[in-house]
């Protein structure tokens, strides 16, 4: 399983040849993990009623990685690891923590993101 953060999403959703056909064959193949805050940020930068609604029905039929205490855990997580003092947000703080609880790997274009991610061994390129 692994987790396409909003970078992989966003580029899925534009149809950049360069994700597209890989994304399909995770989904495809039921390997994808969906994150609440990953899904938020996706209906945040929706343009229309259309693409509320093809992120919604996404959203609505992926298997779901919920951690209890998440944004808790979070919290703690980038307070202990200084992570604002590296530009790095709840919200990927969040990410990192649920993908470690979960026991997968993220898949992500940020650049900031994926130097964390390498440290705890939760990066796929």
């Amino acid at each position: 399983m692994i987790i396409p953060d909003t970078s992989i999403w966003i580029e899925f959703l534009k149809n950049n040849p360069e994700y597209f056909s890989t994304v399909k064959d995770l989904l495809e193949n039921r390997k994808v993990l969906a994150i609440e805050c990953i899904f938020g940020e996706l209906l945040q930068g929706a343009k229309n009623k259309r693409e509320i609604e093809i992120i919604s029905l996404y959203w609505e039929n992926l298997p779901k990685a919920i951690i209890e205490n998440g944004w808790i855990e979070a919290g703690k997580y980038s307070s202990q690891n200084k992570l604002t003092s590296h530009g790095v947000g709840l919200i990927d703080s969040l990410i990192i923590v649920t993908a470690k609880k979960v026991h997968t790997r993220v898949w992500s274009l940020d650049k900031k993101l994926n130097s964390l991610l390498k440290k705890e061994e939760r990066f796929t390129s």
